[in-house]
């Protein structure tokens, strides 16, 4: 699939099909080489907004060699957040930042299909103006960000001054980030890195991977880990890491788990979600085995060392039990 973008609109999108994906349905191929979701895409396809070759086809259609696939999408609505009386759990606050406690389930800032109930909306309402404006109206104050369905620790700026030094100490690898997570398998080593460069999947637009081709985007990405407790149930091993960035890209520890042939319990997107013990305890996995629970950096304005931790949520922290003994 080869894509061209009208950089001054952003639209239309152009998807040529190539020939590993002669016969994919419209709606499947148009998710899989856009940002789109599948259900968004039969919207586009219905309304007429997604052609083929310049004609308008059921969703159904089965693409074929040489089509072009022209996708128009609709003008964005303006987006701002608004603040939301939502709960927060506030680790530490002062006139500069504020440092919170995600809990899993919880996005970060409003998005395409998140347009409220998040963090930012949650932050307005307890910081009301106070918080820095380099994010811009959707994410004000955001300097880092972890996925919906992982929890823990993250900074937030509530001054243009404290964003862009926390930012740039972001870059320069001076924000520690310590991670528990529960990986699928037993490692060998008792402890390691993964030192591979993450992109976006060249297939599924919606996940990432470690990509090593040069001919497509991908970036540095580096994780440490450390065996904190090895277990089995129900057939199956499962590990206990500790996991510490170095560099932070999207979906970093998921991916180079996965890529270790170790996926986090309970991820979908990555395969670790096809074990019998997650099958059996379903209502306690409700995403990855992920938990941001350490956090330090230095403060920008007192200059001291700032160190914060966070217990494991109670599901995930009852998960761990069950394998790893009380």
């Amino acid at each position: 699939m080869t894509t061209a973008w009208n950089e001054a609109e952003r639209e239309p999108i152009l998807l040529q099909v190539e020939e590993a994906e002669i016969g994919a349905r419209l709606d499947q191929f148009v998710s899989n080489g856009s940002e789109l979701s599948r259900s968004a895409a039969s919207r586009l396809i219905e309304e007429g907004s997604i052609t083929v070759d310049g004609a308008p086809v059921a969703k159904n259609y089965r693409v074929r060699a040489g089509n072009t696939v022209e996708i128009m999408l609709p003008t964005p609505a303006p987006c701002e957040a608004i603040p939301q009386d939502l709960p927060l759990d506030v680790v530490y606050e002062d006139d500069d930042l504020i440092v919170i406690n995600k809990p899993v389930g919880m996005v970060v800032h409003p998005a395409a299909g998140n347009p409220d109930g998040t963090l930012v909306n949650a932050l307005l309402y307890h910081c009301g103006t106070s918080l820095s404006g380099v994010g811009g109206v959707v994410r004000p104050g955001i300097v880092h960000r972890i996925d919906k369905d992982t929890s823990g620790l993250l900074v937030v700026a509530k001054n243009d001054e404290t964003h862009l030094t926390l930012s740039a100490h972001l870059k320069g690898h001076h924000i520690n980030r310590i991670y528990t997570a529960i990986a699928v398998g037993n490692f060998r080593e008792d402890a390691g890195t993964v030192d591979a460069p993450i992109g976006r999947h060249p297939v599924d637009r919606k996940k990432m991977a470690v990509i090593r081709n040069a001919d497509l985007r991908s970036r540095d990405a580096v994780t440490h880990w450390r065996v904190l407790g090895r277990g089995d149930a129900d057939g199956s091993a499962f590990t206990l890491l500790r996991c510490e960035l170095e560099t932070g890209r999207t979906h970093q520890i998921r991916v180079h788990m996965a890529y270790t042939g170790h996926p986090l319990l309970g991820d979908g997107v990555y395969g670790g979600d096809n074990t019998k013990f997650e099958a059996r305890h379903r209502a306690l996995i409700t995403g990855q085995c992920l938990h941001a629970g350490e956090l330090s950096f230095v403060h920008p304005r007192t200059q001291q060392l700032m160190n914060f931790s966070a217990p494991m949520p109670p599901d995930m922290q009852r998960v761990a039990d069950l394998l790893f003994g009380e």
